[in-house]
């Protein structure tokens, strides 16, 4: 088992956490942590994604209309 200290929500305060003996086959990298103090559950999301801003999209020139 991974032990982490990370903040808890329901403790309101940085708790212990530690991966469950996990049945997908993570082990000790599981995304499913539960916190000791209180047992509440926290999953790790690692996903990238790709970030636009707006200089790189093509920017459209502001244009006036008669009143």
């Amino acid at each position: 088992m991974s032990d982490r200290e990370l903040y808890c929500d329901v403790c309101e305060g940085v708790a212990l956490f530690e991966a469950p003996p996990c049945v997908d086959g993570h082990g000790t990298d599981c995304p499913e942590l539960i916190c000791t103090g209180c047992g509440s559950a926290m999953v790790i999301a690692t996903f990238t994604f790709r970030v636009t801003r707006l200089a790189d999209r093509q920017r459209r020139q502001p244009t006036r209309h008669a009143a």
